[in-house]
Protein backbone atom coordinates (compact mmCIF):
# COMPACT_ATOMS: atom_id res chain seq x y z
CA UNK A 1 0.00 0.00 0.00
CA UNK A 2 1.28 3.47 -0.90
CA UNK A 3 2.10 5.71 2.04
CA UNK A 4 2.26 9.45 1.76
CA UNK A 5 5.64 10.95 2.49
CA UNK A 6 5.88 12.89 5.75
CA UNK A 7 4.94 16.55 5.43
CA UNK A 8 7.81 18.87 4.65
CA UNK A 9 8.70 21.54 7.18
CA UNK A 10 7.62 25.06 6.31
CA UNK A 11 10.19 27.65 5.31
CA UNK A 12 9.67 29.40 8.65
CA UNK A 13 10.30 26.35 10.86
CA UNK A 14 13.62 25.45 12.45
CA UNK A 15 13.68 22.23 10.35
CA UNK A 16 13.55 24.13 7.05
CA UNK A 17 16.87 22.58 6.00
CA UNK A 18 15.05 19.27 5.40
CA UNK A 19 13.43 20.59 2.22
CA UNK A 20 15.06 19.79 -1.11
CA UNK A 21 16.14 21.94 -4.06
CA UNK A 22 13.68 22.21 -6.93
CA UNK A 23 15.71 24.66 -9.02
CA UNK A 24 19.42 25.46 -8.89
CA UNK A 25 21.12 28.28 -10.79
CA UNK A 26 24.77 28.32 -9.66
CA UNK A 27 25.74 30.70 -12.49
CA UNK A 28 23.35 33.25 -10.92
CA UNK A 29 24.17 32.33 -7.32
CA UNK A 30 20.77 31.13 -6.08
CA UNK A 31 18.56 28.07 -5.64
CA UNK A 32 14.86 27.48 -4.92
CA UNK A 33 13.85 25.02 -2.19
CA UNK A 34 10.69 22.94 -2.16
CA UNK A 35 9.31 25.05 0.71
CA UNK A 36 9.46 28.19 -1.46
CA UNK A 37 12.56 29.75 0.11
CA UNK A 38 15.33 31.15 -2.09
CA UNK A 39 18.90 30.32 -1.02
CA UNK A 40 21.82 32.49 -2.08
CA UNK A 41 25.39 31.31 -2.46
CA UNK A 42 26.52 33.69 0.31
CA UNK A 43 24.31 31.53 2.65
CA UNK A 44 21.58 34.17 2.94
CA UNK A 45 17.92 33.22 2.40
CA UNK A 46 14.71 34.89 1.29
CA UNK A 47 11.70 33.22 2.91
CA UNK A 48 8.33 32.97 1.11
CA UNK A 49 6.75 35.51 3.49
CA UNK A 50 9.40 38.10 2.50
CA UNK A 51 11.59 37.80 5.60
CA UNK A 52 15.34 37.77 5.11
CA UNK A 53 17.77 35.37 6.78
CA UNK A 54 21.17 37.12 6.70
CA UNK A 55 24.27 35.25 5.53
CA UNK A 56 25.98 33.21 8.23
CA UNK A 57 29.60 33.09 7.18
CA UNK A 58 32.40 32.10 9.54
CA UNK A 59 34.18 35.02 11.13
CA UNK A 60 37.66 35.79 9.84
CA UNK A 61 40.29 36.28 12.50
CA UNK A 62 41.87 39.73 12.55
CA UNK A 63 45.26 37.98 12.71
CA UNK A 64 44.66 36.29 9.35
CA UNK A 65 46.20 38.09 6.39
CA UNK A 66 44.95 38.08 2.83
CA UNK A 67 47.87 35.81 1.88
CA UNK A 68 46.81 33.27 4.51
CA UNK A 69 43.28 33.09 3.08
CA UNK A 70 44.33 32.52 -0.55
CA UNK A 71 45.32 28.91 0.06
CA UNK A 72 42.43 28.17 2.45
CA UNK A 73 39.95 25.50 1.52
Amino acid sequence: MYQLPPPRPSACSAERGASHLVAHFPQQGWALRSDGAVLFEDTGELLPDGRIVPPHRPAVSEHTTAGDRRGAV
